[in-house]
């Protein structure tokens, strides 16, 4: 991995901070010393195998949705490999049961079909139910898993314990980005409706969404959510958290490659909303800038727009301290989860490069993408 200066990293780039994956990593690590949880890191928002060798030495393993991140987690990780998705793929199923330690089940539907397939296989694999607690804390409905008609979790009508044999844990998932405040009026959810099944089951996953490493985060009731349900319970309790692992942890810096003007000024990038940071579009919400304020704060205002022929492929309007030029430097703060793992090759447009910044400062580009990477996506 060819060492470059800091200054001439080829655009698009994400770069991820070693150091300050370090210090997320510690706060996670302090989580779990203090409560005696596990806590795995969810693949569907951070899944740069690079530094899987780090993470390892905090974090017990990873959560998987899908064959393929099951065997990644499997093959870079180690540890343990928990797999939750709405439903399985039958003829991927035996494969899928040789990477994982738990493998969740989304209904009673399928837990009967695949059980058979998990008791004649001689790999002993935990396995779960996912719950529905119907109980809403997430304020986007397109990231709420306890909206109504949910396709995700078993809700308490639902639940059929006639059908449980076999069954060692119970998993649920209802925050995104949230505090530990959430985490208790679920956790009261939860319980008011699930607890009477408690004692038949060895393990619980709270799952994801929790924003530990963030700055105002109450770690301490979390640690007393935590602490307080095992002594109750005595089960293993499990925390899946994939944003936590990489926030605020990684940038993308892009080059401005051409000025136009519409009514305003509009600056085309090297990089696009809609192929390098979908949840721009999707979320949606407005990424930092360093340097940047909203429009009028500064004497120069943009709008800046991606590179795809997407008429909808804008990022935002920003206003900058100085005129921006063809070749001007522009970094994207907080960009290391939900990036990498959910970009794409719209319009042919390559994949930003990947590199880590070391605790020495030191920059090493650990990817670069080219043509092959967009014709083997094609047939």
């Amino acid at each position: 991995m060819p060492k470059i200066e800091i200054n001439r990293i080829p655009t698009p780039c994400y770069v991820l901070d070693e150091e300050a994956l370090l210090q997320n990593l510690a706060i996670l690590d302090s989580v779990k010393k203090n409560t005696g949880c596990k806590i795995i890191m969810a693949l569907k928002g951070f899944a740069m195998f690079s530094v899987f060798p780090i993470i390892r030495q905090y974090l017990d393993g990873v959560a998987a949705s899908s064959l393929d991140e099951a065997r990644l987690g499997f093959e870079k990780f180690g540890g343990e490999v928990h797999v939750c998705a709405p439903a399985y793929i039958e003829s991927e199923f035996e494969e899928l049961i040789d990477y994982s330690d738990h493998i969740i089940f989304n209904s009673f539907s399928q837990w009967k079909l695949y059980k058979p397939i998990i008791r004649r296989n001689n790999k002993m694999v935990a396995c779960g139910i996912r719950i529905n607690p119907e109980h809403s804390e997430v304020k986007v409905p397109i990231y709420d898993p306890c909206s109504p008609f949910s396709r995700l979790g078993v809700s308490k009508e639902y639940f059929k314990e006639e059908e449980t044999d076999g069954i060692t844990g119970l998993h649920f998932h209802n925050l995104c980005e949230l505090n530990s405040d959430s985490l208790a009026r679920t956790l009261k959810a939860v319980e008011n409706k699930f607890g009477s099944f408690f004692h038949r089951i060895k393990w619980i996953n709270f799952g994801g969404g929790h924003h530990i490493t963030r700055k105002d985060y109450d770690q301490d009731l979390l640690c007393s959510l935590i602490t307080d349900f095992k002594k109750r319970y005595s089960l293993e309790v499990y925390l899946e958290p994939g944003e936590a692992i990489a926030l605020n942890a990684g940038v993308l810096e892009t080059s401005v490659l051409d000025i136009i003007h519409n009514k305003m000024n509009i600056a085309i990038l090297d990089t696009s909303a809609a192929a390098h940071m979908p949840d721009v579009l999707e979320m949606p919400y407005r990424p930092v800038i360093t340097g940047a304020g909203l429009p009028g704060k500064y004497p120069n205002t943009y709008r800046l727009g991606g590179m795809t022929c997407l008429a909808g492929d804008i990022i935002g309007d920003y206003s900058f301290p100085e005129p921006l030029k063809r070749g001007s430097r522009l970094v994207f703060e907080d960009m290391a989860h939900y990036t990498m793992v959910k970009n794409n090759t719209f319009n042919g447009v390559r994949l930003p490069s990947i590199a880590i910044r070391k605790s020495s400062d030191e920059v090493v580009i650990v990817r670069k993408f080219g043509y092959e990477d967009y014709k083997n996506r094609l047939s």
